[in-house]
This record gives C-alpha cells, sequence and structure tokens, in this order.
C-alpha cells in the first residue's frame, strides 16, 4: 500500500460524534443516496425492474450497480488496487456479468437490492467515521479510464462515490418519471 500518511485501516468506533469534514462527506453521501432510494418509492418488483427510456438501465439495477460500487471502492480504501479487478483482463463473460448489476434479475426483489444498498452505505459510513487518516492513497489499478500511475486518496474516493451516486440518481430520476411521471424534487 501507498501512503502518504498512516494506512487506511479502520479503527475501533469513537465513542463521540463525526464532526467535521467526516460529517460534511456523511451529509452529502446521505443525501445523495436518499435521492437514489426515493425514485423506488411505492414500486413493484416488476416496475422496479422495467425499462422507460432508450437505456438498458431500471431502477432496480441502478441501485444493484451504486451498491456493487459503492462497495468496490470501500475495499479499495481499505484493500488498495487489489480489491478491484483485474480490467485489462477481464474476458466478454466478465462485463456480460458486469452488466448484470444494471438490471433486476429473475428472483431479485427490490427490497433486497435495497436492503443490500443499505448494508453497503452502513460500512461505508463507519470507514468514514473510522479511518486514522482521509489522506491515506492507495495506487489505482490499471485500466483505461483511469489514469497511468495515479494514486487516490481516501477523502478523493469518498468524493467520488458521492459523484457516482449523484449521476445515478439523476439518471433514476428520469427513469421514474418516465415509468409514472413521479419525481424526486418538483
Amino acid at each position: 500500500m501507498t501512503t502518504t500518511s498512516t494506512p487506511a485501516t479502520p479503527t475501533t468506533p469513537a465513542a463521540t460524534p463525526v464532526t467535521g469534514e467526516r460529517a460534511d462527506l456523511l451529509v452529502a453521501l446521505e443525501k445523495q443516496r436518499h435521492f437514489l432510494r426515493f425514485t423506488t418509492r411505492d414500486l413493484t418488483d416488476e416496475q422496479a425492474g422495467l425499462r422507460t427510456t432508450a437505456s438498458e438501465l431500471c431502477l432496480g439495477g441502478l441501485v444493484k450497480h451504486v451498491s456493487s460500487v459503492e462497495r468496490l471502492w470501500a475495499d479499495f480504501i481499505v484493500e488498495g488496487a487489489s480489491a478491484m479487478p483485474d480490467f485489462s483482463a477481464m474476458t466478454e463473460a466478465d462485463f456480460a456479468r458486469r452488466a448484470d448489476e444494471f438490471r433486476m434479475l429473475p428472483g431479485e426483489t427490490l427490497a433486497g437490492v435495497l436492503a443490500e444498498y443499505a448494508e453497503v452505505t452502513r460500512r461505508t459510513d463507519e470507514l468514514v467515521a473510522t479511518l486514522p487518516d482521509l489522506n491515506a492513497t492507495q495506487a489505482l489499478p490499471k485500466a483505461p479510464w483511469f489514469e497511468a500511475d495515479a494514486e487516490w486518496s481516501a477523502r478523493r474516493v469518498l468524493l467520488h462515490i458521492v459523484a457516482e451516486t449523484a449521476q445515478h440518481a439523476g439518471h433514476a430520476d428520469i427513469i421514474r418519471e418516465a415509468l409514472d411521471g413521479a419525481k424526486s424534487m418538483g
């Protein structure tokens, strides 16, 4: 692990409330998570799996994808690039399995997808509260979409999770409005 300070290993949760930058990160994460979850309110499993635009995306699939991405990045904060798949070695079958993140598969339920997301977000929130140093860095894995030989701090990863969640919450809002006219805001 490459670090500019102490390793990104969580500590025992403090008895004191989270304040400052960490509290701000938790508020930003929860706000975007709320908007994503809110798009699924009052839906059936069937509705959560419907595609309402030209995109392959559905609401349940977006929640699955955001959950998977957040889990992966939280693992990266602690374990480094070894927590990520070797993107350069992925086969068509690997990419097809990854595409399943974006759809509700037979037997999956919206309640189940949301419960999994809640567990992932709980773990990330615990990391935010307990990491010894948000400046601790990890080298990014090799992938065409990452800059070569780059390192990201835990802080940058958390900001990336906020941005990813916000982007997909916007997608979800469009999908929900196309489904039944419901909006997240307005």
